[in-house]
């Protein structure tokens, strides 16, 4: 006998099923979406070339643009940012309340969803990049004014510098410092995020740090790359 014959007042009503479904294929929507390898099949159908297996080995945007130039990165940097921007408005089919604090927890598991996506695509054997464009998507669609200024402070960095990476890493550590500090937003979840973020950043950046410490990482400079 059934459960649900036995305390029929605890049996899960159609609508909350369904509700149940719509979750699980948006979150199932975002993975799918994260998992386009753009770069990967950039590099393959227009250069011949699987982008993992030059420069930093990375399938992202920053190794797009070392490997296969701007007319490449720069559509390689668009589609992955909307990724992670266009995943959030996957919520809107979940059934949540819009505008409540369940809805903003809700887009950051299909913005993770689709980070995750691009790290381990199922389109490209589960070996993706970093996500850092992703992540910026995400980062757009949650708090777009925070997420400009840490753009600011990438563009500031990288161009005084010539470091992509030292700009990353900038960019990242500051997010959270202008959501808190000069935004003063109070929603946990997107504190959190934003905190999760800068710790992320650093730690996808491990070896450019330690090429930086070595003096062997590369850097650009109008359009073109040096070696240090």
């Amino acid at each position: 006998m059934e459960l649900v014959y036995i305390f029929p007042k605890f049996a899960p009503s159609k609508k909350y099923k369904m509700q149940a479904l719509h979750i699980v294929e948006a979150l199932l929507a975002a993975y799918i979406l994260g998992s386009i390898p753009t770069s990967i099949w950039v590099g393959k159908i227009f250069f011949g070339i699987d982008i993992r297996e030059h420069g930093s080995g990375n399938a992202g945007a920053t190794n797009t643009f070392r490997v296969m130039g701007a007319k490449a990165g720069i559509p390689v940097f668009v589609i992955d940012v909307v990724k992670g921007w266009f995943a959030l408005y996957l919520a809107r089919y979940s059934g949540i309340a819009e505008g409540s604090e369940l809805y903003v927890i809700f887009q950051l598991f299909l913005g993770l969803c689709a980070f995750l996506g691009h790290v381990f695509p199922v389109f490209a054997g589960f070996r993706g990049g970093k996500g850092v464009a992703t992540l910026a998507g995400v980062s757009v669609g949650l708090h777009p004014l925070a997420t400009l200024c840490a753009f600011a402070i990438f563009a500031v960095v990288f161009l005084l510098t010539g470091y992509v990476s030292v700009g990353s890493m900038s960019a990242g550590v500051a997010f959270p410092l202008f959501v808190v500090f000069l935004f003063k937003e109070q929603t946990f979840a997107l504190i959190a995020f934003a905190c999760a973020i800068a710790v992320f950043i650093l730690f996808t950046h491990r070896k450019n740090i330690r090429r930086l410490r070595a003096g062997t990482e590369s850097r650009f400079f109008y359009g073109k790359k040096q070696q240090s």
